[in-house]
């Protein structure tokens, strides 16, 4: 089974093709470039040197959010459209949850992230039971100390991964009490086989009805909301 897995819901821009438990390429970057004008060219790339037409595609993974707004909607937009024009299975996995996959051999809990801005991140945290990697709590929007007071609660160690760490690094470490651990560096970029993993055993989706998973509104839309809400009122 041919596996394409896409990713561009943060900085790192990910693609990768599996074929059954090979990793046949993976191509990554971690740049402030946009992602609309090289995800294509990665694909393609990525295709073209393992050998792999379009119609030899048996199924595409794709990275949901949540994440940049505006990133996340790139991959999720390509992997639709692909999906649909090779009429093979789509799978949307949680970019949270792709990040944590990295964790697989830490003994306790992981917590990936990405900042939110305003002293907001977006999280989860997860647990490898078995071999399996297990939602212990889902993936929400909150602000960095709230969540180091919740998890302080466990009185465990946490493992907390992704590029965006070191912005919430201080208020973490304080609330945790000595029960933080950051992920090595080397960790931080999620490896989009790692995403074609997560999603190789999973059904597809529909392809028309598949949205992305921003977990809050744009801003702008939100306040959108809140002002037709006081006018209504």
């Amino acid at each position: 089974m041919n596996i394409l897995a896409i990713d561009t819901s943060n900085e790192v821009l990910g693609v990768s093709l599996v074929n059954g438990n090979t990793v046949l390429a993976e191509y990554i970057t971690n740049l402030k470039k946009n992602h609309s004008v090289r995800v294509m060219p990665a694909i393609q790339q990525v295709m073209e040197e393992c050998g792999v037409r379009p119609g030899e595609l048996d199924k595409i993974v794709v990275a949901k959010g949540p994440g940049s707004y505006t990133g996340v909607r790139i991959g999720v937009t390509i992997a639709k459209t692909m999906a649909w024009s090779l009429q093979i299975p789509l799978v949307g996995v949680s970019s949270l949850k792709f990040i944590a996959a990295a964790g697989r051999y830490f003994d306790g809990y992981i917590s990936p992230l990405f900042d939110a801005r305003r002293g907001q991140i977006y999280t989860g945290l997860y647990r490898y039971e078995n071999g399996n990697l297990e939602t212990v709590i889902d993936d929400c929007n909150i602000l960095s100390a709230e969540w180091g007071s919740r998890l302080c609660d466990l009185n465990q160690p946490v493992l907390f991964i992704g590029q965006n760490v070191a912005l919430h690094e201080a208020v973490l470490a304080e609330k945790l009490q000595g029960n933080m651990v950051t992920a090595d560096w080397t960790m931080h970029n999620p490896r989009p086989s790692e995403l074609a993993k997560l999603g190789m055993d999973e059904p597809g989706e529909a392809v028309h009805t598949f949205v992305p998973n921003y977990i809050r509104l744009v801003e702008a839309e939100a306040k959108w909301l809140e002002k037709h809400k006081r006018e209504k009122s």
